[in-house]
């Protein structure tokens, strides 16, 4: 068996609300392999965005072990850590957070910009992004001139810019009509299979859900599988 390339053992996180302490996550533990899509369910408010912010490096936990690529995550420094997000990991939110003065093209090759490709070659990785999402056609369309499913879809090939190891998506679903929820299940069922991406996905779409390889329900702080 491959090693996974995401390993999250025993994450705690606690919040203070006026000065009680409230556990969200108790004993929380993940591990995905390269090409596997999981789900994370849970209801409203039960830890499942707080968890993803916490495999993605965006917050920290009071206490667990977080590896990254084999690499050990909580170790770095905020540099280092910031460098290891930007490569390994990719991100897709229920908001799209498009740049609305950019066009589709330009949102996925800003990216690769920042991390010193030339516009040349940033372009032509977002061109090809956007023909395996579906959306040759948008290159130079503004966020407000696409649809919600093509703002999403964009979104997505936004996150692969770099080619990450994993994939973090916070109900990548939950703004969009029935046949775009199908275009994105679809688009994610591709990648994992044709590129090896791993996606982790927090969702109430129990259709994405139930495409997913693996379904985990997050209980009183804990996973189980489901």
């Amino acid at each position: 068996m491959t090693e996974p390339v995401l390993k999250a053992q025993n994450i705690r996180k606690t919040f203070r609300d006026t000065g009680d302490e409230l556990v969200i996550l108790r004993d929380a533990s993940l591990e995905v392999r390269a090409g596997e899509v999981v789900a994370l369910l849970g209801v409203s408010g039960s830890g499942k965005s707080t968890f993803l912010q916490i495999l993605g490096t965006l917050d920290r936990p009071d206490a667990g072990a977080l590896a990254i690529g084999g690499e050990d995550a909580l170790a770095l420094n905020d540099a280092d850590l910031s460098r290891l997000r930007n490569r390994r990991l990719g991100f897709v939110f229920q908001f799209h957070h498009l740049l609305p003065d950019f066009s589709a093209q330009e949102n996925i090759a800003f990216p690769l910009l920042i991390e010193g490709a030339s516009r040349k070659s940033a372009n032509e990785r977002a061109r090809e992004l956007l023909a395996e999402v579906g959306l040759s056609d948008r290159t130079e369309h503004r966020p407000n001139e696409l649809s919600g499913g093509e703002r999403q879809r964009v979104a997505l090939a936004r996150a692969l810019c770099m080619k990450p190891a994993v994939v973090l998506a916070d109900e990548p679903t939950g703004n969009l009509d029935p046949a775009s929820a199908l275009r994105m299940y679809e688009l994610l069922e591709s990648l994992a299979t044709r590129h090896g991406q791993a996606f982790v996905i927090a969702t109430h779409d129990m259709e994405l859900a139930s495409r997913a390889h693996r379904r985990l329900r997050l209980l009183e702080g804990a996973f189980e599988a489901c």
